[in-house]
C-alpha cells in the first residue's frame, strides 16, 4: 500500500488441537519477532480486524446455483489455500456468472435481449430461471483447475505422515503432479471435533502486551469500529438442543476455548457458583466483529450465528 502504511496479519487453522491456544495472542507475540518488528517500529496502530477464511477449497464448494440466484465470490469458498489468495478467483467467478446470465437474458429464439425489448424479465408471471451452466463454466475455467491443483494440500498435513508428509506432498502436488495425482485426501471431521480435551494440554503463558507493538484485546477492538444497537435481539444464540453444552462440556472438558479463539472478547464465563460450582456462559454480542469463528470452532458447534440488524458490526476503513 502507501509507503507509510503496513498491513500485517496471521492465519491460524481452526483445526488446531490445543484448547488453550489463543490466536489473538499468538498474533501479538508474532509481531515482536525481529523480522516483523522492524517493519512496525516507530509506527502507530490505526486499525484492527479479524475474519474466518472459508478455505475448504475444491472439496467444499457447494452447489453454486438455485432458482433466481447464484453463489459467487468469497461466499462460495474459492480461496486458494496455498496462496492464501482468493480475490482473483472471486472476480473471475463473477465474470463467468455474468456471461452465463447474459445468455439467459436473451430469448431462446435469438430475439433482442431483455434490455432492448423492454420485457419485464422479473415479472411474477415469468418462471424463475436457474443459471445452471454457471457451475459447469466455473469448473471448466482456470478457477476450477487452480483449486483442483491444491485440493489435497491442507488434508495432507493431517494424514498419517504429519508435518513432514504434508510438506513433501504439497511440494509434489503443486510443482510436479500439478494436482493430477489420482488420489484424494478428504477431511472427515469438522474443526470443532479436532479440539482435544484440556487435560491433554497445559495452559500457554503469553507475554504481556507492551502497548507499542502488541495490545490488549479490548484496546484493539476499539480500532475495529465495531458497533451494534444494544437493544437489538442478540444475533449470537445458543442452539436450543445444545443449551447445556457451554456449562457442561465446553468449560468443563475443554476449558472454554471460545474465551480464547474469539478475536473480539465476545465469550466469557462467570466464576464458579459457590453452591453448585457451575460456570455460566456470558455472550457479549455487541463486541462481535462478524468473523463467524464461533459457529465453526465451538464444541458441538453450539452457537447459531444469525444476521444482526443492518448497519451493525465492524467499520473497517483501511483493511
Amino acid at each position: 500500500m502507501e509507503p507509510d502504511l503496513v498491513l500485517v496479519g496471521m492465519v491460524v487453522g481452526l483445526d488446531y488441537k490445543n484448547p488453550y491456544l489463543n490466536p489473538y495472542k499468538e498474533f501479538q507475540r508474532w509481531k515482536h519477532h525481529p523480522a516483523v518488528a522492524k517493519h512496525l517500529e516507530g509506527g502507530e496502530c490505526i486499525s484492527y480486524g479479524a475474519r474466518c477464511l472459508n478455505e475448504g477449497g475444491y472439496h467444499s464448494i457447494p452447489k453454486l446455483t438455485f432458482p433466481g440466484g447464484a453463489l459467487i465470490g468469497c461466499s462460495a469458498g474459492f480461496l486458494n489455500s496455498v496462496k492464501i489468495k482468493g480475490s482473483h478467483t472471486a472476480m473471475k467467478s463473477g465474470m463467468l456468472a455474468a456471461e452465463v446470465l447474459h445468455s439467459a437474458l436473451i430469448n431462446e429464439e435469438g430475439n433482442d435481449s431483455v434490455a432492448v425489448s423492454g420485457e419485464d424479465f422479473f415479472s411474477k408471471t415469468r418462471p424463475t430461471i436457474e443459471i445452471q451452466p454457471y457451475e459447469k463454466a466455473l469448473y471448466s475455467s482456470w478457477v476450477g483447475e487452480e483449486l483442483k491443483q491444491v485440493r489435497n494440500t491442507h488434508a495432507s498435513f493431517h494424514s498419517f505422515g504429519g508435518l513432514l508428509f504434508g510438506l513433501l506432498h504439497t511440494a509434489f502436488s503443486c510443482f510436479i503432479s500439478k494436482g493430477k495425482e489420482p488420489w484424494t485426501l478428504r477431511n472427515t471431521k469438522p474443526d470443532s471435533e479436532k479440539t482435544e480435551l484440556a487435560e491433554k494440554h497445559t495452559t500457554i503463558e503469553y507475554p504481556k502486551s507492551d502497548g507499542v507493538l502488541s495490545f490488549d484485546l479490548l484496546t484493539n477492538l476499539q480500532r475495529s469500529g465495531t458497533s451494534h444497537e444494544h437493544d437489538q435481539p442478540a444475533h449470537l444464540k445458543v442452539k436450543e438442543n445444545l443449551k447445556d453444552v457451554p456449562s457442561e462440556i465446553s468449560i468443563k472438558q475443554f476449558a472454554g476455548p471460545e474465551q480464547r479463539f474469539c478475536p473480539a472478547g465476545v465469550y466469557e464465563y462467570t466464576e464458579a457458583d459457590v453452591v453448585t460450582g457451575k460456570q455460566e456462559l456470558v455472550i457479549n454480542a455487541q463486541n462481535c466483529v462478524h468473523c463467524k469463528c464461533c459457529s465453526i470452532k465451538c464444541p458441538k458447534q453450539y452457537i447459531n450465528w444469525t444476521v444482526p440488524e443492518g448497519g451493525g458490526g465492524p467499520a473497517y476503513t483501511v483493511m
